[in-house]
This record gives C-alpha cells, sequence and structure tokens, in this order.
C-alpha cells in the first residue's frame, strides 16, 4: 500500500520514499484516530497528511520523550537546533536529513508558509516553561501553535471548493477541537507531567486548582468539583466543534469523508468521558476499536462514491 501510495503521488526519488515511509509509520504507530482516517483520502493526499503528522509527532516527542539524563535546557537547544536546520532547509526546499527530506517536500508541493512551522515551534517550545494557563486567551496562544496551525497545514492536501480563505478558519477551529479534545482525554496524563490544559480561571468558577486535582491525582478518581468543571469544558468544546463542522462541506468531495471521520471519532471521546460521569481521572477514555472500525467502514463507501463522482484534487500545487 506505501507503494501505491507513494507512485500515486509521483514521489519516485528512494530517499524522498523512506522518508515519506517513515512517516506513514509514525503515523500508523501513534494516531490511530488520524491514521484511520486518513485511509478515506485517495492514496496521493495520504504521504502528504503522513509527512505533516510524523512531522508534529516527532517534535512533540523531542519535548515529551526527552532522552535520558536530558534537562529542560538541553531539550530547548536541541529544539532550536532542528528549527534552524528546518527552515533553512525550508528556505531551499531540500535537505539532506532524513526526518526532514518528506515534510519540507510536502510543505514545498502544497506551498505552505514558513509562518505556521514557526508557531508550531513556538508551542512546542512553550511546553519547556509553560506549566499553567491562566485565562482561555492565554491558552489559545499555545493551541494556535500546537493545533490549529495543523488544520491550515492540511487543507491545501485536502482541497476546498470555496477559497482557502474561507475555509482556513474552520480548518483552524477543527484542529483546534482536536486539540481541546485531548486535553480533557489527558487530564491525569498531563498534570503527572506537571502541566494543566485548562484554564485556571475557569477551573476556579467550580472550585478547582491545583491542589484539588493533585487530591484527584492520589486517589484515581476526580470529586464533584472536578466532574463539574470538566462537564464545563466540554461543552465549550463541542461549541468549537459546532464552529468548525461547516468548514467540511467547504472541502473537495473527496476528502470531506476522511475529515468528517476524524471529527466522528474525536467527538465520541467527549461521549466517553461524560459516559464516566466526567472522571478524567479514573481511566483513559478510548474510542473501542470495534466502534472507529464501524465508523470508518460508513465513511469509507462515501469516499469511494465520492471518488467515482469527482476527480480527486492535486497532489501537488504551486
Amino acid at each position: 500500500m506505501t507503494r501505491r501510495e507513494l507512485d500515486a503521488a509521483g514521489i519516485h526519488d528512494p530517499g524522498l520514499r523512506s522518508a515519506y515511509t517513515w512517516c506513514r509509520e509514525v503515523n500508523a504507530r501513534h494516531g490511530r484516530t488520524y491514521f484511520l482516517a486518513t485511509r478515506m483520502l485517495t492514496p496521493p493526499q495520504r504521504p502528504a497528511i503522513h509527512a505533516l503528522y510524523g512531522f508534529a509527532r516527532w517534535l512533540d516527542d523531542i519535548v515529551d520523550e526527552p532522552e535520558p539524563g536530558a534537562t529542560p535546557q538541553s531539550v530547548a537547544a536541541r529544539l532550536s537546533e532542528v528549527e534552524d536546520r528546518f527552515l533553512g532547509d525550508l528556505s531551499t526546499g531540500t535537505s539532506d536529513d532524513p526526518l526532514l527530506t518528506a515534510v519540507i517536500d510536502t510543505a514545498t508541493r502544497f506551498d505552505l508558509e514558513e509562518k505556521l512551522f514557526r508557531a508550531f515551534f513556538t508551542s512546542m517550545r512553550m511546553d519547556l516553561s509553560v506549566t499553567d494557563y491562566a485565562t482561555r486567551q492565554d491558552l489559545d496562544v499555545y493551541v494556535h501553535g500546537s493545533a490549529e496551525v495543523i488544520g491550515l497545514q492540511v487543507l491545501p492536501v485536502l482541497g476546498a471548493v470555496s477559497s482557502r480563505d474561507e475555509a482556513a478558519p474552520r480548518a483552524a477551529a477543527l484542529g483546534k477541537a482536536f486539540q481541546l479534545t485531548n486535553f480533557l482525554r489527558d487530564v491525569a496524563e498531563d498534570f503527572q507531567r506537571g502541566r494543566v490544559y485548562l484554564p485556571a480561571d475557569e477551573l476556579k468558577e467550580h472550585g478547582v486548582d491545583r491542589d484539588r486535582l493533585s487530591w484527584c491525582a492520589e486517589h484515581g478518581r476526580a470529586d464533584a468539583s472536578v466532574r463539574a468543571a470538566i462537564r464545563d469544558q466540554i461543552a465549550r468544546t463541542r461549541r468549537v466543534y459546532a464552529e468548525a463542522r461547516p468548514g467540511i462541506a467547504m472541502l473537495h468531495p473527496v476528502s470531506r469523508p476522511c475529515v468528517a471521520t476524524a471529527a466522528a471519532l474525536y467527538g465520541r471521546i467527549l461521549d466517553r468521558i461524560e459516559r464516566a460521569d466526567h472522571d478524567v481521572f479514573v481511566r483513559r477514555a478510548k474510542v473501542p476499536r470495534s466502534r472507529r472500525l464501524a465508523v470508518a467502514c460508513g465513511a469509507l463507501a462515501r469516499s469511494q462514491w465520492a471518488r467515482r463522482r469527482h476527480p480527486a484534487p492535486p497532489a501537488v500545487v504551486g
């Protein structure tokens, strides 16, 4: 399947093929929901999506899974080194680093703006020093670079029937909705890393602070105040999904089933949290594999129907 996708996308250079294959493997291992959704895309579209996800995952791992003995200072230095190397190679359109080759090729093919990548590096750097967000506005700065820009990066790959400027705010909102869902799913895990990605002022409305979260982590369960705060955060996140949803219809028809599938599966994570009475400390909310496959099967049928009726968006632009 990898060979078919690369051939369809016109990627023939052996080094490029190896780089794209690595990105695909990263997506398959770590991005189960995203990877399943990419099966709805046409083969020429998939390598670019894998490259963008693989790059984001790699940078995230530099920060969250540092090498033994690493310090925040050494991780920051490593991140700056990667950023300088990447931006320099991006300006020339080529790289001899196998881990950067695929994403630079994708950025060149789809005319992705440098500022989208700079913003991502900025948010990754924030994770090294920022552990709490006082307000929603403060969190939005982080989310723009960590998630909204991902939606903007993949938009040209997906194609749109409207102008990119019209579709862009919806694409950014969907990236934001996915990230906010991750924050809710991973409250306990993030707290163990010393981070709280829920706005402190909104938690305070329900009497929740770090001490209360610490009690929940120690006891392995959320109390009534934390459950109320999570209920409120889910409602806020669903409003972001509602803002993003009209953007699906703005996409090229062959791309809509993929994005609709990802949105449906991520929305079900919120359903699972609600089903657990908003207790994000007792267990990590997951959508069962059977449910993921059921949603994907219906979407696959719709994607095949769309491909028969519509030509795919171009694999190369610009």
